[in-house]
């Protein structure tokens, strides 16, 4: 027999809260996010499991965009090799368990929603896992790759990079879980337009101000100082701004959008 505290274990996992009950007291709440997020953490902690046995191909990907202008990676502390392996693996652990996680984050505010806005569930985890995946591979594929190739050919031929793994890991994995989660923002305005919260009219209207902190955004995020690569990082966010607009143009229930004046046929003269 498993020791108690297994089964109760086993037992809030199969045996879930009545969340759609709305009378559920806040200890009820706190008892399945406790449990929500119990899935979380062992779904996370199997993925990194597997990142952690593909650390190698995975150091070496990320390694890529680099290309010949930085050949190895160094590591100034005996433990240092350890923390980039792990780093490496946790990352892989939280993208891999992406659907997990965002299927327990929809499963949790589920009883808030009404039964229309429930049948989103299988949407949401589906296009949020793929706007990730995408901006990820246009943080990878676009981005790092100019970069990289601008920041380390700085000072060449008379400076040589030598760069800690881990401050390079930082760099390459901020880059590319950034990307990554602002893609998902066309799949947050589709959601949050249907629950009537935005509209496209609310988001023309804010355009300007949208544009400017987009632009600051970008200004920030990125790690050089010239207008290219400012560029290359605000268009994508001004382009995914309108895309969300559009989207939200075509989800927005009708009982929220704005009433039109009735038509008066004109009288004959």
């Amino acid at each position: 027999q498993p020791p108690n505290c297994l089964r109760r274990v086993r037992q809030s996992l199969l045996q879930p809260l009545d969340a759609e009950d709305p009378r559920l007291p806040v200890a009820g709440h706190l008892t399945e996010l406790r449990r929500r997020l119990l899935v979380c953490a062992l779904a996370v902690l199997l993925t990194s499991g597997l990142g952690f046995w593909l650390a190698d191909w995975l150091l070496a990907w990320l390694k890529r965009p680099a290309g010949y202008l930085l050949p190895t990676l160094a590591f100034f502390s005996p433990t240092e090799g350890l923390v980039a392996y792990l780093t490496v693996a946790v990352a892989f652990g939280l993208v891999a368990a992406l659907p997990v996680l965002l299927y327990q984050l929809w499963a949790f505010v589920r009883p808030a929603l009404t039964w229309r806005e429930r049948t989103y569930g299988v949407a949401f985890v589906w296009w949020g896992s793929l706007c990730f995946v995408l901006g990820a591979e246009v943080g990878y594929g676009v981005l790092l790759p100019f970069f990289l190739k601008f920041l380390l050919s700085v000072g060449s031929p008379h400076l040589a990079p030598v760069i800690s793994v881990n401050q390079y890991l930082s760099f390459v994995l901020g880059v590319i879980l950034l990307c990554g989660a602002v893609f998902e923002l066309p799949v947050v305005v589709f959601l949050l337009s249907r629950m009537g919260l935005v509209s496209a009219q609310m988001l023309r209207r804010h355009r300007p101000l949208a544009m400017l902190i987009l632009l600051i955004v970008a200004a920030i995020v990125t790690p050089t100082t010239d207008a290219i690569s400012l560029f290359l990082l605000a268009l994508p966010l001004a382009l995914l701004y309108e895309l969300s607009a559009l989207i939200a143009a075509g989800s927005t229930p009708r009982r929220s959008r704005p009433p039109q004046p009735p038509h008066t046929p004109a009288r004959p003269t």
